[in-house]
């Protein structure tokens, strides 16, 4: 019992000490600030205590990925891949090749709102054009 009441005081004591040194260290500062950047033991009471900030996680990835079909012309995917993914003619023309043999490529990937933007406008292009091209959105690493 002893063991328990010594390891939630060390932990309490512990928590106290870096809630302070966050606040010390990410909290406004009210008149000139005395901040060296180095946080030695005798400023924080604290060895070999780290503050670990969470990094943001990366955004998952989305691929826009065109689809094959009788009717859309190897022309009409090059220039779609040109003119909404920026691709280089030659970039196009490889992709166009995998669509074509593969019967679907990869025209790029992006955040999830861009790539339905993107899937969105070769639709509209396509249909204005008479093309049944299609392309769906796809998590990439799923």
């Amino acid at each position: 019992m002893k063991k328990e009441t010594a390891a939630r005081n060390l932990f309490r004591s512990t928590l106290s000490q870096v809630h302070d040194l966050v606040e010390e260290k990410f909290s406004p500062r009210m008149g000139p600030s005395n901040d060296s950047g180095d946080s030695s033991q005798e400023e924080s009471g604290a060895p070999g205590v780290a503050i670990a900030i969470p990094k943001n996680p990366e955004p998952a990835r989305y691929a826009v990925v065109l689809h094959n079909d009788d009717y859309t012309t190897m022309e009409f995917v090059i220039e779609v891949l040109m003119r909404h993914f920026g691709k280089s003619e030659d970039a196009a023309v490889q992709i166009m090749m995998s669509v074509h043999k593969q019967g679907r490529g990869v025209a790029g990937t992006y955040s999830h709102e861009i790539a339905e933007t993107k899937a969105a406008l070769v639709m509209e292009s396509a249909h204005d054009r008479g093309f049944p091209l299609k392309a769906t959105v796809e998590e990439v690493g799923v």
